[in-house]
């Protein structure tokens, strides 16, 4: 049987980040997994480059039935305070569109960097490590066994994550373990997710996967611009990707295909200038011929510009700049980045990530019902309801 002083279940971004700031307190850490290595979503964000924050960070970026839960968080470790840690370990870094920030060299920098701020500290990493059992004390501490015996610890830090990834590790851990105290676990679904398509909507677009275009993507009050992505099982792409995490099951999506082109006017101006010119040849000025052939069932792609009223020209740039398209579905947890839904955030403080109604028991990162927008948002959750909790387990 081994005492700490702070058991931490979850070797990933924010139980990292946690053990790190828990051992800066001079807290005695053991950090468990059922992995082989630590950090492995880490390693994976990014495409290998780790998209680790944004310079962007708002409440906004964020979704959760508790809206205003992230504020004290972020504002209390932010993602500037990351970049000093960033810039104190001298790893280059460079900023992409819409200020997300990515590694110049490999993903590993980030997790290298976690695992040697832990070590400093003496924090206990113990991969491979199965967790059979938690139990709650009556002096008020916990008692988790495992595959590797029996730890005790005043304090239990729940870091496991959500459903997303389940090459990477994932598990429903979490979940039962705030189920087993008694806190309530809003509905999961996979967020951040390509969309696929019903089969007539993939066989029309079955000639385009590769393709990818500059577009609008909307879902009620939920706008994106970014690209959009054909693939041979629907679509992906950044927008989508996006808007997935604000879609109702079962609704369509508006895409709007040239954001920046006012088609009606342009298709009056064409037909002063070149009345013999037809359609499709104006439209493939501006968008993929092979996207415009799968969409000539939707308009007269091969007549002239001068046989057609203005009337036409104004339901031709209707089809193109409200694209309504109804998803069959999401490509689920096996490619999506994030897991929405989780632990109710109201059961939890805001402050500290400790349990409302269990003293002692703490929840950070994915785990709980925030989930970030695409970009770095999600990481930077990680760090700061890591950090936070570090400072009061």
């Amino acid at each position: 049987m081994t005492n700490k002083d702070v058991i931490i279940i979850g070797a990933g971004a924010s139980g990292l980040m946690c053990a790190m700031a828990a051992g800066r307190h001079r807290r005695r850490v053991v950090v468990l997994d059922h992995a082989k290595k630590p950090g492995q979503k880490i390693i994976m964000s990014g495409g290998g480059r780790c998209n680790f924050t944004n310079t962007g960070v708002e409440a906004e970026n964020f979704i959760s039935h508790n809206p205003h839960f992230v504020k004290s968080a972020l504002s209390r470790f932010s993602q500037w305070d990351f970049l000093e840690m960033i810039s104190t370990h001298h790893i280059p870094y460079h900023e992409r569109d819409h200020g997300q920030l990515f590694c110049n060299n490999s993903s590993s920098d980030i997790l290298e960097m976690l695992l040697n701020e832990c070590k400093k500290v003496k924090v206990d990493i113990r991969v491979g490590t199965t967790i059979d059992k938690i139990s709650q004390m009556e002096d008020g501490g916990f008692s988790v066994s495992t595959s590797r015996g029996i730890l005790k610890s005043q304090s239990l830090v729940v870091a496991t994550g959500g459903l997303s990834i389940p090459g990477a590790g994932a598990s429903p851990l979490g979940y039962r373990i705030a189920e087993q105290f008694n806190i309530k676990v809003w509905p999961t679904r996979p967020g951040l997710v390509p969309f696929t398509l019903h089969p007539p909507d993939k066989e029309k677009l079955s000639g385009l996967p590769g393709i990818s275009v500059d577009a609008t993507v909307t879902v009620g009050h939920h706008s994106f611009r970014e690209n959009i992505l054909f693939t041979h099982r629907g679509l992906s792409g950044p927008a989508i990707l996006q808007i997935s995490s604000m879609w109702p099951p079962g609704e369509a999506v508006c895409i709007n295909l040239l954001p920046d082109i006012n088609l009606e006017e342009t298709f009056k101006k064409a037909q002063s200038t070149s009345p013999k010119r037809k359609v499709k040849s104006l439209l493939s000025d501006f968008l993929p011929k092979r996207l415009v052939a799968a969409m000539v069932g939707e308009f007269p792609a091969d007549q002239a510009l001068h046989a057609l009223s203005h009337n036409k020209f104004r339901s031709i740039a209707q089809n193109i700049h409200q694209w309504h398209l109804k998803p069959g579905g999401t490509e689920g947890y096996r490619t999506a980045e994030v897991t929405l839904g989780g632990v109710d955030c109201n059961a939890v403080s805001s402050k500290t990530m400790e349990a409302r109604q269990v003293k002692g028991l703490f929840f950070t990162g994915e785990v709980l019902d925030v989930t970030g927008w695409l970009g770095g948002y999600n990481l930077q959750w990680a760090w700061s309801s890591g950090w936070c909790a570090g400072q009061y387990v």
